[in-house]
Parts: structure tokens; sequence; C-alpha cells
């Protein structure tokens, strides 16, 4: 395991990075704004990177993606991650909700959906979390779907429906199996949003960020049986193969968020000064300087190591645990240090940090809460002294 990218990725990282931080971050203001200006920049974006082979490098090869594996993918979307715009302008953003179809989507379901969604034509949303029920605990979810005839017909509540307002469907999480045990008894059904009876209620800002994030009403829709996704009772198995790999990819994202924090407070440290002397010389500044860098190097070699492990075909739930609680911690405090060496202008849009810092405060929420995976990670750590082994770190 090395910091050092390897040379085979080297220079599609470098081109990436070139392409995000020439480009894209320059983009930012009008992609901001929203509208039409916001649309035709972004699909002229989306054209240059697939003129210049940077398309979907994360997608597999077979769906016309890069087909990077998963270690390498780390590399290049720690760069890709600077801006909040990148993966929308390289084409992956839909790369979880891509490979949720790739492997348990039918014939139909991959042509209507799959294809669509790589080349970024059509645009996906999942359905799990609900306003009335406790998100750290799934099993509770209301929202069911009962089969009549050869339809589904689906009621319910959800919200935190990421991009819904502008996706072509909605992965959503239903009870299907009320008398099974309450890990079988959900399964995972594609709904168009155009169908009857999907209503968006609100697009509800976060932090006074304004993302896409839906609140969905579900009131008897009815969809065609065949918008099953895999088996039935199978919702939690297709929700964490889903769920693990993208919270590793926001791992990966948090990591180019950090550094681009990090070159910010850096540059600003030598560019001001206060009482007749350059900030970077002040002995607190370097602190700030100090404590960034090991926390930034740290979650850094865990990710990787998360992604080795996933190379391997492992579930790796002790290592996407750790780093997801650790890079969502780290992108927070280097982050909030930046803001802190801006002092007033890094609490205006002077600069990115004011952004950059309520998504990182979302991070510690999102794909379940720190707490949530502090307790599995150290529930499966006792587990193996619990069973007369150990937990040896060189071996895992």
């Amino acid at each position: 395991m090395t910091f050092a990218v390897p040379d085979s990725v080297r220079p599609l990282r470098d081109a990436v990075h070139a392409f995000v931080t020439e480009r894209v971050e320059p983009a930012e203001d009008v992609l901001h704004r929203g509208g039409p200006g916001a649309g035709t920049v972004l699909r002229a974006l989306q054209e240059e990177a697939r003129k210049e082979g940077l398309w979907a490098l994360g997608h597999p090869a077979e769906l016309g993606g890069g087909g990077l594996p998963f270690l390498d993918y780390v590399y290049v979307n720690e760069v890709q991650g600077r801006s909040e715009f990148g993966q929308l302008a390289l084409g992956t953003f839909t790369l979880q909700d891509s490979l949720m179809l790739h492997e348990f989507a039918g014939p139909e379901q991959r042509e209507r959906f799959l294809a669509p969604l790589v080349r970024a034509e059509i645009w996906p949303s999942f359905a799990m979390t609900e306003p009335a029920v406790s998100g750290s605990d799934p099993t509770q979810l209301r929202t069911s779907a009962v089969l009549d005839g050869d339809e589904w017909v689906i009621n319910g509540h959800k919200w935190f429906t990421t991009g819904a307002n502008r996706a072509a469907y909605t992965t959503v999480m239903c009870r299907t199996e009320p008398d099974a045990p309450p890990h079988l008894a959900f399964s995972m059904i594609l709904v168009p949003t155009d169908t009857p009876g999907y209503t968006i209620v609100r697009d509800t800002p976060v932090l006074g960020l304004d993302g896409g994030h839906c609140e969905v009403r579900y009131d008897n829709v009815r969809v065609p049986s065949a918008n099953l996704l895999g088996p039935r009772g199978q919702g939690f198995v297709i929700a964490q193969r889903r769920l693990g790999p993208g919270r590793i990819f926001h791992c990966m994202r948090w990591l180019g968020q950090a550094q681009r924090a990090f070159d910010l407070m850096c540059r600003r440290l030598h560019d001001r000064s206060a009482f007749g002397r350059p900030l970077a010389d002040k002995q607190l500044m370097r602190q700030h300087v100090f404590d960034s860098y090991t926390e930034i190097q740290s979650a850094r070699l865990l990710t990787l190591h998360a992604a080795q492990a996933i190379d391997r075909g492992e579930q790796a739930r002790v290592e996407i645990g750790a780093v997801k609680v650790a890079g969502a911690r780290m992108l927070h405090n280097v982050i909030d240090r930046a803001v802190q060496v801006y002092g007033a202008a890094g609490l205006t849009p002077d600069t990115p940090l004011d952004r950059m810092y309520r998504h990182a405060r979302a991070a510690r929420v999102y794909d379940g809460p720190d707490e949530v995976h502090i307790d599995s990670v150290g529930r499966r750590i006792l587990g193996e002294y619990a069973a007369g082994g150990n937990w040896e770190f060189g071996l895992r």
C-alpha cells in the first residue's frame, strides 16, 4: 500500500485534475445559479469529457464506461471530487445506481434504464428514508407495495430522495412481505417519476442549500410487476450492495474537497498578513496545517485500504464503516480550519468554502449517521475476539 499514484493511473489522474481545475471549477458560479445557462454549460462540459476520453471512468467497460478497478478509481475520483460538479461533468454521478442495475436488473430494465444512465441521458433517484421513521433503523420503514394482478400498488411517504425533481425513475424500498422477518420483508421496485400518484411534495433545502433532496408521496402508485428489481424480499441485500460502494465513493470525493480546502488555506496563510507578518509565520496557523495534513493522509490511507479490500472481492464492512466516519470528520475539520484562516471572508460566498462547509456537515448524516457506523465497526471487531480470534491490522 502506498500513497503514490501508480504510473499506470497517473496520466489519467492528471488529465482529470486539469479538467476539473481548469474547466469545472471556473464554471461553478454559473452551475450554482441553475437555469438554462447552467444546463448549456454542463452539457458542453460533458461533451468535452467524452471527446477527451474522461467520461464515466468508474463504470464497467461492458456498460460503455472506463472500467477502472476500484483502487485505481480512488486516485481519479479524489481529484474529480474537488468540485461538487465534477461527477456530473465527467459522467459518474449515476455510478451507484448503474452498478446496482448492472447486478440486479433484468433485460427489459437494463435496456430502459441502465444504458441511458451510463450515457447520462436520464437521472436516477433512490428512495429509502422516511420522515416518520428513524433512518438508522430501516426495518421500521412503512412504505408498502402490494401485488394486484400484474401490478405493484405502492403507498407511502419518502424524503431525501436525491434528484427526484429531475429523475426519470426512483428505486423505491417497499415492504412487500409483511409476515417475513424484518430483513426479508422489503423489496426494491423501479418507479418512473411520471407515474400517476407519484407526487413531489417539496425540494428540501439542506443547511440552506437546494440540492434536489425531495420529499415524495406515493398514493396508489401502480407499476408493472416486472419493475421489481431483483428477487422479492431482497431489498436489504440490494440496498447494501448499493450503499457500500456509495459510501467509499463519497470518501474518495471528500479527499478532493479536503485537498481543495487545504490548498486555499495554505495559500491564504502566505497571502495574508497580520501584525506586520504573514499568517504563515504564526505558530497557531501552522497547527492548522499540521492537523489538516495528518487527517487527510490518515483518511486517504483508510480509503485506499477499503478500496483494496473491495478489489479483492470482500464486503469490507469494517473498512467502509471506518473510513465513512473518519472521512466525514476529516472533511469537516479541514474545511472548518480553512474557514477560520479566511476569517470573515470564509463565511461569505467569496470563496467556495461556505458551500463546502455546509456539504461537509451533512456528510456525517447521510448514508448512515456516524453513530451507526461506529457501533457496527466496534461490534464486528469485538465479535472476532468473542469467537476466539483477534484483529490483526497487517493481515486485513
